[in-house]
């Protein structure tokens, strides 16, 4: 991967990418990264391999171990292949108080796959997250790109069963 991979990304990706780095200065490219990353995320199927990182890196003109640091350390990256839907349960303080243990023992149970594990029909995976913002509505859940807030085991049962 010593050349240049920003080949690897398509038209579209670029252009979304084009658009964010046209919302900061010349000198502030890196400020883009995570949207760009999301971007490449989105177009190969909901992960990122080492080559979209780096060929999103080198689009940006930024040093690849930027994009290998973000897409590492945020929950929000996935570094393998995953399920067509993402649900994400919060489970830190406000939600943990709120009953977001009992939510888990629901969705593992329902789905039968542990946290961080995809559904046999590669459907749904599910996945604990540290903070989803959204202590006010706790226990939350993010499908895809949708938050639930005020979660019961009743309330995940509807949101299951409206997912294609």
């Amino acid at each position: 991967m010593s050349d240049d991979q920003s080949h690897l990304l398509s038209e579209a990706v670029r252009a979304e990418i084009d658009i964010w780095l046209a919302k900061y200065p010349a000198d502030r490219r890196r400020s883009a990264l995570l949207p760009a990353l999301h971007a490449a995320q989105d177009a190969n199927g909901g992960y990122l391999t080492d080559d979209l990182i780096a060929a999103t890196a080198d689009y940006i003109k930024i040093p690849r171990v930027f994009g290998y640091e973000a897409a590492s350390f945020y929950s929000m990256y996935e570094l393998k292949p995953v399920g067509k839907h993402k649900i994400f349960v919060c489970t830190n303080v406000s939600c943990m108080l709120n009953g977001c243990d009992s939510l888990v023992a629901h969705l593992k149970n329902k789905l039968g796959v542990g946290l961080g594990e995809t559904t046999a029909d590669g459907k749904i995976m599910l996945k604990e997250v540290e903070c989803l913002a959204a202590c006010g509505g706790a226990p939350a859940m993010l499908v895809n790109k949708t938050y639930y807030e005020n979660m019961t085991p009743a309330k995940i049962d509807e949101v299951l069963e409206q997912l294609p």
